[in-house]
């Protein structure tokens, strides 16, 4: 842990300045949840009126309190705030923790105001949490810094960090209903210094937490985020629920790649880096804490589903297998073993289906029999409220077979006030309960997820070691912004082992048919302008021109095209490029995003493929695995290893160009996007093409 942020954490004793006697103040509940916290650490209140309160001396002035005192919770109004600040430097306490509203979220003043106390901590040496924040609280400790009303969350093993204060509130009040505990909560308001990136060791450090929840609005340093939690996530799990997913692109772009590299694309390869797992919904995050708390991670994938009634059951079995997970299929001692206790009108093959009558005995042979195959990962009970059992007298009867076993297991029960005391005797054994099927699936689903992650080493980027970054360098050093001539462009990517067939500018008819008889018939036009980013869209591409005459026409074509479309464009000529064997065309880009670096896109290529969509994104430079996931993110990708009446293209010359152009964008920071689109893999052990590319260069990206 960082010693500066030690405090927080682990303070000796705690000032509250602006303790208040008015219940309806903040720092009313501050120090009422501080002193009734438990905790053992010194306590003191500060308010100029000083006096009394809830049995303590309240001090005048913070250079009145005695030692120790470490950390500051400050309840101010924000005028108040950076005069605070300088008492604090001058008490010698170097973290504050900032409750007080006013700043930045009100506008230009509070903004301005929240630079001034920034500018003072640093002066001071003082780190800050917040402002705008609820505080931090630890149950375990305990420690509760925050204003929130009572009662305090229940002490548990799954710590949040939010972005949001009233978030918190809510999530507090919904864990004690949902029956699991808070370790940690940080609150981090408007982190004008201590991020949640700072907290992530800290938090993970914790020896009762077992799984960091994030509710993030963003990334302040995204590729420090990275780092930071690639190293946590190895260790403990890490859920976030990034908001905001539909806020549009701010930078310019002129690909395909640029376009659709939005926020939401570089959040999930950031996340996919570093091992986050991604909710959709704050329910869908607990959910997933709950089970990756207590539950044990599963050695196979393959899913049981044991239950009481036929239509839950197959509910159960269209949510497992839609989230890409196998059924199980039972061995013949496990079919034996379950046939010998259940009526003949059972179903004893997946999903099992004990009928209405099942009870306490049913469910608990079966459950056994599933858990001792070899063939199981893991285990889905549903239980809508038995008829002629209590739901609780069958989860009592389960759960000491659950402990017994080293493979997880959770519940589907369905219904509410007939399956309450069920839920309460889960619950207390630390046993996911869901009120539905797809949501005790998507808990499964994150357990193979997770088993996956911690049994795969951790992933070093791919680097080739043939490259020429000096002369890819020399090249971009001596270019302007903007997009590189085609020459350019083949010296570039030709040090990174990305080779480009021949290509020659016309700038004549006639030289077009000059260039056309040098490189053979037939050949393809396209016009060249630094103006004109999509050629195929406004006409200024032509294909398979077999002789001089065609090719004469064709010149004057694709410049009228042009001229037409963009009359404003500076036409160069056009570029003449021999026609290149069939193959598979796929697009392969990169685009640097300016919160977490270099992105390189995979998908389908061609001029629909920003309406199709069929892409998927990663971090460069990118590891083996991941290039091998991210092409098989794509039906473009998944149609390299064949599909029906389509051979197998040569996927490994395909990979081998999303390594080198990943580690290219990644060494030089200044190509702002570059685009093959199409790439052209041929069959298998005949190597990739790249037919067009485009590489643009900016000083703003470095």
């Amino acid at each position: 842990m960082d010693a500066s942020l030690q405090p927080f954490f682990h303070p000796a004793g705690i000032a509250v300045l602006g303790a208040s006697h008015d219940p309806v103040k903040l720092g009313f509940g501050v120090a009422r949840n501080l002193t009734q916290s438990g905790y053992t650490g010194a306590i003191h209140l500060v308010n100029p009126r000083g006096g009394a309160l809830m049995g303590r001396t309240v001090f005048a002035d913070l250079a009145d309190v005695p030692d120790p005192v470490d950390l500051a919770v400050v309840v101010v109004p924000a005028a108040a705030v950076p005069g605070a600040l300088r008492a604090c430097g001058a008490r010698g306490i170097h973290a504050a923790i900032i409750a007080s509203g006013g700043f930045r979220e009100v506008g230009e003043a509070g903004a301005a105001l929240e630079q001034e106390c920034a500018q003072i901590a640093r002066e001071l040496g003082i780190r800050l949490v917040g402002p705008n924040c609820i505080g931090l609280l630890d149950t375990h400790l305990p420690l509760d810094t925050t204003f929130l009303a009572p009662p305090p969350p229940t002490a548990g093993d799954v710590a949040f960090v939010s972005h949001s204060g009233a978030i918190c509130a809510a999530v507090i009040d919904w864990a004690s209903g949902q029956g699991f505990g808070l370790s940690r909560l940080v609150s981090l308001g408007n982190q004008t210094d201590v991020c949640e990136t700072d907290v992530l060791a800290p938090v993970a450090s914790d020896v009762h937490t077992r799984v960091l929840t994030l509710y993030l609005e963003g990334v302040r340093e995204g590729r420090r985020f990275i780092e930071q939690a690639s190293l946590v996530s190895r260790d403990k799990p890490i859920v976030a629920l990034k908001v905001g997913r539909f806020a549009a692109g701010q930078r310019a772009v002129a690909s395909h790649t640029g376009a659709l590299a939005g926020q939401e694309a570089a959040y999930n390869a950031a996340f996919q880096r570093a091992g986050v797992i991604r909710a959709e919904t704050n329910e869908e995050m607990f959910d997933w804490a709950r089970a990756l708390a207590w539950c044990p991670l599963p050695q196979r994938r393959e899913i049981a589903i044991l239950t009481n009634a036929g239509g839950p059951g197959v509910v159960a079995a269209d949510a497992v297998e839609a989230l890409g997970l196998p059924l199980a299929a039972f061995s013949d001692t496990t079919l034996a073993r379950m046939r010998a206790v259940l009526p003949a009108a059972a179903s004893v093959h997946n999903p099992v289906d004990m009928l209405a009558s099942a009870g306490p005995h049913e469910y608990g042979e079966c459950l056994r029999a599933l858990l001792d195959d070899e063939r199981v990962g893991a285990v889905m009970v549903i239980m809508p409220p038995p008829p002629t059992h209590s739901a609780e007298s069958v989860c009592e009867a389960l759960v000491p077979i659950i402990r017994a076993s080293s493979k997880p297991v959770v519940f589907a029960l369905m219904g509410e006030n007939l399956i309450r005391r069920a839920s309460d005797v889960l619950r207390a054994a630390r046993i996911p309960d869901y009120r539905f099927p797809e949501r005790a699936a998507s808990a499964l689903a994150t357990l193979v997820r997770r088993a996956a992650f911690v049994s795969a080493p951790a992933p070093v980027p791919a680097r080739r070691d043939d490259v020429r970054p000096a002369e890819a360098r020399a090249v971009l050093d001596a270019a302007a912004d903007g997009f590189l001539g085609q020459d350019a462009v083949a010296r570039v990517l030709g040090a990174y082992g990305i080779d480009l067939p021949r290509i020659a500018l016309a700038t004549t008819a006639e030289d077009a048919v000059t260039v056309a008889a040098q490189l053979g018939f037939p050949v393809a036009l396209k016009v060249a302008s630094p103006d004109i980013p999509h050629k195929s869209d406004v006409g200024g591409v032509l294909l398979g021109l077999g002789d001089a005459d065609t090719v004469r026409a064709g010149f004057a074509t694709v410049q009228a095209n042009a001229r037409r479309a963009h009359p404003t464009a500076r036409l160069d000529g056009v570029h003449v490029q021999r026609m290149l064997p069939e193959g598979q065309e796929v697009i392969v880009g990169a685009v640097q995003d300016p919160q977490f670096g270099a992105l390189v896109m995979f998908g389908a290529g061609g001029t629909e493929v920003e309406g199709v969509k069929d892409v998927a994104f990663a971090l460069a430079p990118l590891p083996h695995a991941e290039a091998d996931a991210m092409i098989d993110g794509s039906w473009a990708g998944r149609k390299l290893r064949g599909f029906r009446n389509v051979p197998p293209a040569d996927r490994n010359a395909a990979m081998e160009v999303v390594l080198r152009l990943g580690q290219l964008v990644a060494d030089h920071p200044d190509i702002a996007e570059v685009e093959i689109n199409p790439l052209r893999v041929r069959p298998a052990g005949e190597g990739a093409v790249a037919v067009d590319v485009r590489l643009r260069v900016s000083r703003e990206t470095r």
